[in-house]
């Protein structure tokens, strides 16, 4: 029988990644997946993909989607919310959690910190892997994603709403990771070898926020002064009249 497991799910590109390294092992049984959202906007803490789109993404992959909502964004909140729902799955035989990190040591060190208030263990699939070579792995299965949100310290109002390539990685500037790991953008997986059917959506306008704190959670590094803000582009569900 194979070991049961949270994952926690984004919807970008490396949890994609990362969950179809785990399904390919078959080692152990991936129960839910779980993302946090904002309570207010209904969606996904820094990404700001719509709460809709992550439903479809579970519903082609074939796996229960959990969502944990938070409100204040504060670390506080957020680990309450989490031990809360660990326990919740703890009770049901679940000892570890997933995650697609691959090199923040300060962030893992924080994922595990919280999953051992619990007595639980956190997997890495990705973990100190190339990037380089962890994105043309991605592209040469078939996955498929858009840039739905860009730190403007590194990245431009041009660079949302792009789908990834080799040309978009070969383009990058030096300073960015090519799987924006340092926070530089965060993408919305649509299409792959994860899922049962394409997830069709219509990228819409463009739109800047200004830097608000963010959770831990969210994978976001601000190591320049010069970050302002973000730019996301807006996705929403494709309607049949567009198809």
């Amino acid at each position: 029988m194979k070991e049961k497991v949270i994952f926690c799910w984004s919807g970008g590109k490396d949890s994609a990644l990362a969950l179809y390294k785990v399904l390919q092992e078959n080692k152990y049984e991936v129960v839910v997946l779980l993302t946090t959202m904002n309570e207010t906007f209904k969606r996904v803490s820094m990404h700001g993909v719509r709460e809709e789109l992550l439903e479809m993404q579970a519903d082609s992959i074939g796996i229960k989607l959990e969502k944990m909502y938070v409100k204040e964004g504060s670390n506080a909140e957020y680990e309450k919310k989490m031990e809360e729902f660990l326990l919740r799955y703890k009770a049901k035989g679940v000892e570890k959690i997933i995650f697609g990190d691959i090199f923040l040591d300060d962030l893992r060190a924080y994922r595990e910190a919280n999953l051992a208030k619990v007595n639980m263990q956190a997997i890495f699939p990705l973990w100190k892997k190339d990037t380089k070579k962890l994105i043309e792995e991605f592209l040469l299965l078939g996955f498929k994603t858009i840039i739905c949100c860009a730190n403007d310290a590194y990245l431009t109002d041009k660079h949302v709403g792009e789908i990834i390539t080799q040309k978009f990685i070969n383009e990058l500037p030096n300073n960015v990771d090519p799987c924006g790991e340092n926070g530089e953008f965060h993408t919305f997986c649509f299409e792959g070898p994860i899922f049962k059917k394409k997830i069709s959506v219509t990228i819409g306008e463009k739109i800047f926020r200004p830097l608000e704190i963010k959770i831990t959670d969210d994978k976001c590094s601000l190591p320049e002064s010069k970050t302002t803000g973000f730019w996301f582009c807006e996705l929403s569900k494709r309607t049949s009249s567009e198809k």
